[in-house]
């Protein structure tokens, strides 16, 4: 290669950098604006969604398998006990599949959880669990196995291979575009624990190229992609300081939840916890919800209704034989909308009704 080309090239490269970064910081929220916003929003609270009768993200949102009047029975469960957020996955493939359709479920969603008095914190992508999501019919749970099909979103190796980047642009710009100015919508989590499963860093071109779309698209939602593992320090760095509203996940006892959430503090910003509660964790609405209300930090723990995702049981020791675990792991309503334990639901009601 010439070195007058070679020369062009490294320029265009630092160039295009250069005006990356700018863009993410010039329509980033400052501080004031991320407080200002998070006070309006009264006390956050509720549970990672997704229906009983779905394995899986793509069994929610494909049309064969949308179910609404389910969502709206449990949609009732979140509604009775307080629950003002749900947080939601989305997946790539089921709008690839089916563009308009997958918009307009979207709103029908929203129009549900909406009449419940919830509203939505969507998530785009996610590198958790299987790694070669496919449309059409999903599997059957594994009987006794958590989140046996669940999948990623967009899946590995796709989420390191940039022939894929243009489409998941033209994805993730539509969703946002359309429902930019939607006060049903919360926040937009854009990317779930980036660099699990082994990823790492691979994650990140794919992790700045949707904060760098996102902030193209500048929704009036706040923008954010939760802290996880606390060995990932680049990921890390660059989740802290890209979103607007600082989101986490911490699945151990008090004493450790409470040090974490001493150490986000020096970023200034407003907080949510997005995935807690992991009963034989010692995670517990007990001893970790009156935390996060203690700090005024927003709390989603994770399940809301038993089902299909199997989230009752523990992440690492599945029953094969799919018997009723001694101690649920996820989870709070049975299918019927029965608690799982009754003190854990008037605890919850009782925090949600203080103000």
């Amino acid at each position: 290669m010439k070195k007058s080309l070679l020369t062009s090239l490294l320029l265009f490269v630092v160039v295009f950098g250069l005006a990356q970064e700018n863009l993410l910081e010039e329509n980033k929220w400052s501080r004031e604006e991320a407080h200002k916003w998070y006070a309006q929003q009264g006390w956050i609270t509720g549970a990672n969604f997704v229906p009983s009768t779905a394995i899986n993200q793509l069994e929610m949102w494909q049309e064969e398998t949308f179910d609404p009047k389910t969502m709206d029975r449990e949609l009732g469960f979140a509604e009775s006990i307080g629950f003002n957020t749900m947080r939601v996955y989305l997946h790539s493939l089921a709008y690839k599949a089916d563009p308009k359709g997958f918009k307009k479920r979207m709103d029908t969603y929203l129009g549900i959880a909406n009449k419940h008095g919830i509203k939505t914190l969507f998530v785009i992508f996610d590198d958790v669990w299987q790694k070669n999501p496919k449309v059409g019919k999903q599997q059957e749970p594994v009987p006794g196995t958590h989140n046996s099909g669940w999948v990623q979103d967009p899946g590995d190796p796709a989420h390191k291979e940039k022939k894929n980047f243009a489409a998941l642009e033209v994805y993730v710009k539509d969703i946002l575009k359309t429902f930019a100015n939607d006060d049903r919508v919360l926040m937009w989590d854009l990317y779930n624990e980036p660099g699990n499963e082994g990823k790492r860093n691979t994650t990140l071109p794919l992790l700045k190229s949707v904060f760098t779309w996102a902030r193209e698209v500048n929704p009036s939602q706040p923008i954010t992609a939760g802290l996880w593992a606390w060995d990932l320090q680049e990921l890390n760095a660059f989740q802290a300081l890209n979103s607007d509203i600082l989101t986490y996940h911490d699945y151990a006892d008090e004493k450790h939840h409470q040090h974490i959430i001493n150490l986000l503090k020096s970023h200034g910003r407003p907080m949510i916890c997005t995935e807690y509660m992991a009963r034989t964790n010692n995670s517990r609405f007990a001893n970790i919800l009156p935390v996060l209300k203690k700090e005024n930090i927003g709390a989603i723990n994770w399940g809301l209704v038993d089902g299909k995702s199997n989230t009752k049981y523990a992440w690492s020791t599945p029953i094969k034989d799919g018997a009723e675990p001694v101690e649920w792991f996820h989870d709070v309503f049975r299918k019927d909308g029965t608690p799982y334990r009754q003190d854990e639901v008037d605890l919850i009601k009782k925090l949600n009704s203080e103000k």
